[in-house]
C-alpha cells in the first residue's frame, strides 16, 4: 500500500518504532489515497492485518493539514524530514533562496549607512562591505549542509548544537528576530509606495502598503517549501535591472564622489560600527539556513552546496550594499536627496535618483518594483518563524505550520503599520540590539561540531524532541550569559554605548559582536567538557 505524503512522493509504509510502547502511530503528516474510496476502517483493518496486531491507532491530520494538503501545500513541521521525501535535486535552489532575498531595497539601505551614518567614504565602505560580509555570510553556507545531511530544521539542529534548554531561548529571540525584520522591512517599502504619484493626490496610504506587503508574504509562505524556493528563483529579475536603472540614474546625476580618505581613533570606531551592521545583515541568516536545504537528499555535494550559497549570498549583498553605498555618498553631496533620506530613508533616495528631474513615470515605476522586492526578503522570515514556534515548547508542535505562517503573517501586518507612523526608530534600534546575539549562536554551535561532535555521523537524529537524549544546554547558558556582557560593554547604539566601545575614537566603535562571539566561544569550551564529564550529554 503506497502512501502520498506532504511533498507528493509515494513511499511505503514503514513502521513507526517505539522502545516504551506496542502502539504504532501513522505520521499526522500523511494522508491515504485511498481513504475516501475505501473508508478509513477498512485501511486500519487491512493493517492490522499485515501486521498481525491489535494496538494500532491511526492519528488523521489536523484540519489545517487537510486543507492545506488540498492546496498542495507543505504539511510537514519541525520533525526530521525523511530521505524519501527528499525530493529536491536542484543545487540552484541553495543559491537563488538567498540571491533573491538580498536583492532588495533593504540590503541596499545597510549600504548606505556607510557614508550617510558613519561618515566613511566610497572606498572604506566598500572595504568593510566585503570582509564583514564574508565573515557574516560562511556560517550560513556551513549550516545549509545540516540541513542536507541530517534533515533537521535549523532551530531542531540548534538543540544539538548549542543544547536543550539553550535552543528554546533562541527559538524564542528567532521568532522575535524573524516578526521584527519583517515588520522593518514593510516599513521602508510602505515609505516608498506612499511617495509614488507624490503630490497628485492619489498617494498609496502607510496602511495599505503595509497591507500588500504582508499578502503578499502570506501568499507565498503558507504553501511551504516548494513555492519558497519557486519564488525565489525568479523574484531577483525584476529587481536586478531596477538596480541597474538606479546606477545608470546615479551616473547621469553627476553627484557621486568617492571622497576623502582619512584616519585615525574616530574613522576606526566607524569602520567598526559599520562593519556591526554590514555582519548582522548577512548573518541574520545563519539561524534559518539548514530550513532551506532539508529536502535535498543526503548525498547531494555538500561543496556544491556550500559554494552555492556562498555565491548566492556574496554577490547580490556585495551588489546591493555598495550600490547602497554610492547613493549615500551622492546624498552627502546633495542637500535634496539627504533630506529625502531623512524623511523617507533610503527609500527616499531611490525615490530622489528616480523621480524627480529624472525618470518621471517609469522612475515611480521602478519605486514600486523595488518596493514589492521586500516581499523576497521577508518569505524566508515568515516561513522560519513557524518552525521556530514549533520548537519552541512541544505543545506548541501540535499547531500546524500554516497556522503559525498565518499568524505571524498577521503579526506582522499589526505591528508594521503603527511602527511605520510612529516608532520606526525605536524598532531599529531594538533589532540591531537582537542581532548581537547571531555571534554567540555561531560560536557555541560551530564550537560543539568542531571540538565535541567532529562528524555528523555523531548527530542521534532519533533524538531530536528526546530530552534525556540531547545535551542538557549548560554549557550553552553560561556562553550566552558572558556573551551578553561582552554585548553590553562593547556595543555602540544611540541609546547606549558600552564601557569598551566608548574608548574607541570620539563615538565610539561597535564590538559588540565581536566580544559576544569571543567570549561565548571560551566559556562554552570551558563548561561543555564538565557538562559531558559529569551528565555524559
Amino acid at each position: 500500500m503506497s502512501v502520498i505524503d506532504a511533498q507528493g512522493v509515494n513511499h511505503e509504509l514503514k513502521d513507526l518504532e517505539s522502545g516504551a510502547h506496542d502502539t504504532k502511530t501513522f505520521s499526522a503528516n500523511v494522508y491515504y489515497e485511498d481513504v475516501e474510496s475505501r473508508g478509513s476502517n477498512e485501511l486500519v483493518d487491512d493493517k492490522l492485518e499485515s501486521q498481525g496486531t491489535q494496538d494500532l491507532v491511526e492519528t488523521q491530520p489536523s484540519f489545517f493539514n487537510r486543507i492545506a494538503a488540498a492546496l498542495n501545500a507543505e504539511t510537514n513541521g519541525i520533525e526530521p524530514i525523511k530521505e524519501e521525501e527528499k525530493t529536491d535535486n536542484s543545487i540552484l535552489n541553495a543559491a537563488t533562496i538567498w540571491f533573491s532575498a538580498n536583492m532588495v531595497i533593504v540590503a541596499c539601505s545597510v549600504g548606505a549607512l556607510g557614508p550617510l551614518i558613519f561618515g566613511l567614504n566610497f572606498g572604506q565602505s566598500v572595504l568593510v562591505i566585503i570582509f564583514f560580509n564574508i565573515l557574516g555570510l560562511i556560517p550560513v553556507a556551513f549550516f545549509s549542509i545540516f540541513g542536507v545531511e541530517l534533515g533537521l530544521r535549523q532551530m531542531i539542529l540548534s538543540r544539538y548544537l548549542a543544547g536543550n534548554l539553550t535552543a528554546r531561548f533562541f527559538s524564542l529571540v528567532n521568532i522575535i528576530c524573524c516578526i521584527g525584520w519583517c515588520v522593518l522591512n514593510i516599513a521602508v517599502s510602505a515609505q516608498l509606495l506612499n511617495m509614488v504619484n507624490e503630490g497628485s493626490g492619489h498617494v498609496c496610504p502607510i496602511w495599505a502598503g503595509c497591507l500588500v506587503i504582508a499578502c503578499g508574504t502570506a501568499f507565498v509562505t503558507f504553501f511551504g517549501y516548494g513555492v519558497v524556493h519557486a519564488y525565489e528563483k525568479w523574484s531577483w529579475i525584476p529587481n536586478f535591472a531596477a538596480f541597474l536603472v538606479i546606477i545608470a540614474q546615479l551616473s547621469r546625476s553627476g553627484k557621486f564622489t568617492t571622497g576623502e580618505w582619512v584616519g585615525g581613533a574616530t574613522t576606526a570606531g566607524n569602520v567598526l560600527s559599520f562593519g556591526s551592521s554590514v555582519f548582522g545583515s548577512a548573518a541574520g541568516w545563519a539561524t534559518y539556513a539548514a530550513d532551506y536545504t532539508v529536502y535535498m537528499p543526503k548525498n547531494t555535494s555538500k561543496s556544491k552546496i556550500f559554494f552555492s550559497v556562498v555565491a548566492g549570498l556574496a554577490f547580490p549583498l556585495f551588489f546591493t550594499m555598495i550600490l547602497g553605498a554610492a547613493c549615500g555618498m551622492a546624498a552627502v553631496n546633495d542637500k535634496t536627496w539627504a533630506a529625502y533620506y531623512e524623511k523617507n530613508s533610503m527609500g527616499g533616495i531611490i525615490y530622489a535618483i528616480l523621480v524627480p528631474n529624472s525618470l518621471h513615470g517609469f522612475g515611480q515605476f521602478c519605486c514600486v518594483l523595488l518596493a514589492l522586492s521586500t516581499v523576497a526578503n521577508n518569505v524566508p522570515g515568515m516561513y522560519t518563524v513557524a518552525l521556530s514556534a514549533q520548537a519552541l515548547w512541544e505543545p506548541l508542535a501540535k499547531i500546524p505550520r500554516v497556522v503559525w505562517t498565518l499568524a505571524a503573517n498577521a503579526a506582522t501586518l499589526g505591528l508594521s503599520i503603527p511602527a511605520t507612523y510612529y516608532f520606526d526608530g525605536f524598532m531599529q534600534n531594538f533589532m540591531d540590539s537582537i542581532g548581537y546575539y547571531l555571534a554567540i549562536y555561531i560560536a557555541i554551535a560551530c564550537s560543539e561540531h568542531f571540538f565535541y561532535r567532529r562528524s555528523f555521523s555523531a548527530y542521534n537524529i532519533d533524538d531530536w524532541d528526546n530530552w534525556n537524549g540531547l545535551p542538557i544546554g549548560i554549557a550553552g547558558i553560561s556562553a550566552l550569559v558572558v556573551g551578553a556582557f561582552g554585548v553590553a560593554l562593547g556595543m555602540c547604539q544611540t541609546y547606549w554605548v558600552g564601557e569598551i566601545s566608548r574608548l574607541i575614537g570620539e563615538y565610539g566603535g561597535d564590538i559588540g559582536f565581536e566580544l559576544a562571539g569571543s567570549w561565548a566561544f571560551i566559556v562554552y569550551n570551558i563548561v561543555r567538557p564538565l557538562e559531558l564529564k559529569y551528565f555524559g550529554r
